[in-house]
Protein backbone atom coordinates (compact mmCIF):
# COMPACT_ATOMS: atom_id res chain seq x y z
CA UNK A 1 0.00 0.00 0.00
CA UNK A 2 1.47 3.32 -0.79
CA UNK A 3 0.41 6.82 1.15
CA UNK A 4 0.31 10.12 1.43
CA UNK A 5 1.33 12.30 4.38
CA UNK A 6 0.65 16.27 4.96
CA UNK A 7 1.52 17.88 7.86
CA UNK A 8 1.84 21.22 9.78
CA UNK A 9 3.34 22.29 12.69
CA UNK A 10 2.55 25.00 15.32
CA UNK A 11 2.88 27.37 16.52
CA UNK A 12 3.42 29.63 13.60
CA UNK A 13 6.92 32.18 13.27
CA UNK A 14 6.49 33.85 9.69
CA UNK A 15 10.53 35.32 10.54
CA UNK A 16 12.25 32.74 11.20
CA UNK A 17 11.83 29.06 10.94
CA UNK A 18 11.14 27.41 14.81
CA UNK A 19 12.80 24.47 15.69
CA UNK A 20 10.34 22.53 15.67
CA UNK A 21 10.13 23.37 12.20
CA UNK A 22 13.38 22.64 11.08
CA UNK A 23 12.86 19.24 12.26
CA UNK A 24 10.19 18.03 10.87
CA UNK A 25 12.00 19.26 7.52
CA UNK A 26 14.79 17.33 8.92
CA UNK A 27 13.25 14.21 9.33
CA UNK A 28 11.06 14.07 6.38
CA UNK A 29 13.46 14.30 4.06
CA UNK A 30 16.03 11.89 6.18
CA UNK A 31 13.13 9.29 5.53
CA UNK A 32 12.96 6.86 2.97
CA UNK A 33 10.09 8.52 1.15
CA UNK A 34 9.09 9.48 -2.41
CA UNK A 35 7.95 12.72 -3.73
CA UNK A 36 8.63 14.36 -0.44
CA UNK A 37 7.05 18.66 -1.16
CA UNK A 38 8.30 20.83 2.31
CA UNK A 39 6.89 24.61 2.22
CA UNK A 40 6.11 27.09 4.67
CA UNK A 41 2.75 26.24 5.31
CA UNK A 42 2.38 22.41 4.78
CA UNK A 43 4.48 19.01 3.86
CA UNK A 44 3.57 16.16 1.91
CA UNK A 45 5.21 13.22 1.26
CA UNK A 46 4.46 9.87 -0.61
CA UNK A 47 5.74 6.47 -0.11
CA UNK A 48 5.25 2.48 1.18
CA UNK A 49 2.83 2.18 4.09
CA UNK A 50 5.68 0.96 6.44
CA UNK A 51 8.19 3.83 5.20
CA UNK A 52 5.19 6.67 5.65
CA UNK A 53 4.34 4.91 9.32
CA UNK A 54 7.70 5.00 10.54
CA UNK A 55 8.09 8.72 9.36
CA UNK A 56 5.22 9.81 10.90
CA UNK A 57 6.37 8.27 14.05
CA UNK A 58 9.87 9.73 14.50
CA UNK A 59 7.98 13.23 13.15
CA UNK A 60 5.70 13.49 16.23
CA UNK A 61 7.75 12.39 18.67
CA UNK A 62 11.25 14.85 17.37
CA UNK A 63 8.92 17.70 17.09
CA UNK A 64 6.97 17.94 19.91
CA UNK A 65 10.15 17.39 21.82
CA UNK A 66 11.50 20.55 19.77
CA UNK A 67 8.70 22.96 21.10
CA UNK A 68 5.41 22.07 18.82
CA UNK A 69 2.73 22.53 20.48
CA UNK A 70 0.21 21.30 17.78
CA UNK A 71 0.61 18.57 14.91
CA UNK A 72 -1.72 18.36 12.38
CA UNK A 73 -2.01 15.47 10.08
CA UNK A 74 -3.78 13.61 7.45
CA UNK A 75 -2.53 10.35 5.74
CA UNK A 76 -4.41 8.94 2.79
CA UNK A 77 -4.02 5.73 0.83
CA UNK A 78 -2.72 6.71 -2.56
CA UNK A 79 -2.67 3.12 -3.93
CA UNK A 80 -0.91 0.00 -4.52
CA UNK A 81 3.12 -0.71 -3.87
CA UNK A 82 4.13 -1.54 -7.26
CA UNK A 83 5.09 -5.41 -7.79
Amino acid sequence: MRLRVEFTTEPFDLDEAPAHAVVAREVIQSAELDAVDVGPFGNTAEGGADQVLTAVDSLLRQVLASGATRVSLQVNVIGEDPK
